[in-house]
């Protein structure tokens, strides 16, 4: 580990050692906060583990509800720690057939002009589930991020569930893919929320973002 990799895993510890909580929900655009300061954005199939990852980034359990019903998320949560100059946005889940055709097409076009038009928006994660990889509608929303020019960064998520064969193998056909997507940040972060792997990791690169950002 370098001087500076340490350097960032310390500032992003010190990014999330105050208490998050719940600022608004956002229904529609004209409900934005004020674009005062860095955003960091988590987008993903429904289920994907989103707010799993967000609670264990946070480590608060219940800053972020959870629920085995897809779809959930109909909103933009944004959350924010008082004095913290950051906030972190959990996008409604995506790929959930099940929910009516007018709430689906509410949700894409939510989404879409929020990564379109938000200029405080530092970086999305997209999150994978490493058990199945990057899937077409994942590739969908990757290629509106590359329209936007919005930076985003892959995430796996629930490597837990998977054996190190299976994951290795995940990891190369990600790599690959997002190789293709010109606003792609190559590096994929690897994760469980359930067995805390790779958090620290990604508090630091959040903490290098806001760095930048300043």
């Amino acid at each position: 580990m370098t001087e500076l990799d340490q350097s960032l895993l310390d500032a992003g510890e010190r990014l999330f050692e105050r208490r998050w909580q719940l600022l608004k929900s956002v229904p529609a655009l004209e409900f934005l906060p004020p674009a005062d300061r860095p955003e960091i954005a988590f987008a993903g199939r429904s289920n994907v583990g989103k707010s799993s990852l967000i609670n264990a980034l946070v480590r608060q359990n219940g800053l972020c509800r959870t629920s085995n019903t897809p779809g959930r998320t109909q909103e933009l949560n944004y959350f924010e720690s008082p004095g913290d100059p950051l906030f972190i946005v959990d996008m409604p889940g995506y790929g959930y057939a099940k929910a009516p055709v007018e709430k689906v097409a509410a949700w894409g076009a939510l989404v879409t002009d929020y990564l379109r038009g938000r200029t405080t928006l530092a970086r999305v994660f997209l999150l994978i589930d490493a058990r199945h990889g990057i899937k077409p509608t994942d590739e969908q929303i990757a290629e509106i991020l590359d329209d936007a020019a919005v930076t985003y960064q892959v995430a796996l998520t629930k490597i837990d569930k998977i054996n190190e064969t299976d994951l290795a193998k995940v990891r190369e056909a990600t790599e690959r893919k997002i190789a293709k997507h010109p606003a792609a940040f190559p590096v994929v972060i690897e994760t469980s929320a359930e067995k805390n792997i790779g958090v620290t990791e990604l508090r630091a690169t959040i903490a290098g973002i806001v760095a930048d950002r300043a």
